[in-house]
């Protein structure tokens, strides 16, 4: 059987994630530097689904998967995005959203990027929520999903970690990186996530959590056409010729093997 869904308990998740959102908000006064909204994703996801796990308990082996992966995605994403960020100042993005926010940005950032992350998120929860509150024996779909969602997890680390040591690496100035998982996909990082939030699905769906289906469809726009490549690339060939090469042979999203070079001529002369 399956517990009925708690949304007096997902409420209560939701006014957690906002007052995650309003503490970092306030961290980001100080610092003068909004993105490390990006550190807080992670945990404000994960934060609702232990607020919700904690409220509406229901002890089982589901509701333990559940908060061990989702704690293990947690600690790994954030913790990377954390380390990556340190010391570097705003990321170019929330400039140009803060140049286009004047004045008063300051004040507007709190709905413009702390309080929609903490909505997104919220909703993007919904699949974890939702296999929290399933109370029967794990089953295939649930074994498929939590496959899905570590295979999710590994890829995306191990891609983060390639692009990581190829910057630090001199040798490597000014090239694209066209290697390990990056040479059949453009943004293997991004098609880890797809993998996760599709995984999370499975499990909610073997919880009878079939409408939670948004959440995954809702991060597959997001990766694709909103936050993720679509912003990445949108002018990257006018800035960097040589990555069209790179766009050119290679997958966008889904690895596979890359299409054979149309010319021969130097390695990729731009940095990813």
């Amino acid at each position: 059987m399956t517990h009925p869904f708690d949304w007096d308990s997902a409420f209560l998740a939701l006014a957690w994630m906002a007052g995650a959102g309003v503490a970092t908000w306030l961290a980001s006064l100080a610092l003068r530097n909004v993105s490390i909204v990006d550190s807080l994703w992670a945990v404000m996801i994960t934060l609702g689904a232990w607020v919700y796990a904690l409220a509406a308990p229901q002890t089982g082996p589901r509701e333990t998967l559940v908060l061990l992966l989702a704690s293990l995605w947690m600690i790994r994403l954030s913790g990377y995005i954390t380390w990556r960020n340190w010391g570097h100042g705003e990321d170019h993005r929330y400039q140009a959203i803060r140049a286009r926010n004047q004045p008063h940005f300051e004040f507007k950032s709190l709905y413009l990027v702390f309080g929609l992350q903490a909505a997104l998120g919220w909703i993007v929860a919904w699949p974890l929520l939702a296999a929290l509150a399933g109370t029967q024996p794990l089953g295939f779909l649930d074994l498929l999903g939590a496959g899905l969602w570590l295979l999710g997890i590994a890829f995306e680390g191990i891609a983060d970690q390639q692009l990581a040591r190829f910057k630090a690496d001199p040798a490597n100035a000014g090239r694209v990186m066209d290697r390990g998982l990056w040479r059949f996909s453009r943004h293997p990082n991004y098609f880890g996530e797809f993998c996760v939030w599709w995984g999370v699905w499975l499990v909610a769906l073997a919880a009878s959590g079939a409408w939670t289906i948004v959440s995954p469809l809702l991060m597959t726009v997001l990766l694709l056409k909103v936050s993720g490549v679509a912003l990445l690339e949108q002018d990257i060939g006018e800035r960097r010729p040589a990555y069209r090469d790179y766009i050119a042979r290679t997958s966008a999203f889904f690895p596979w093997p890359p299409r054979p070079a149309n010319a021969a001529g130097p390695t990729n002369r731009e940095s990813r």
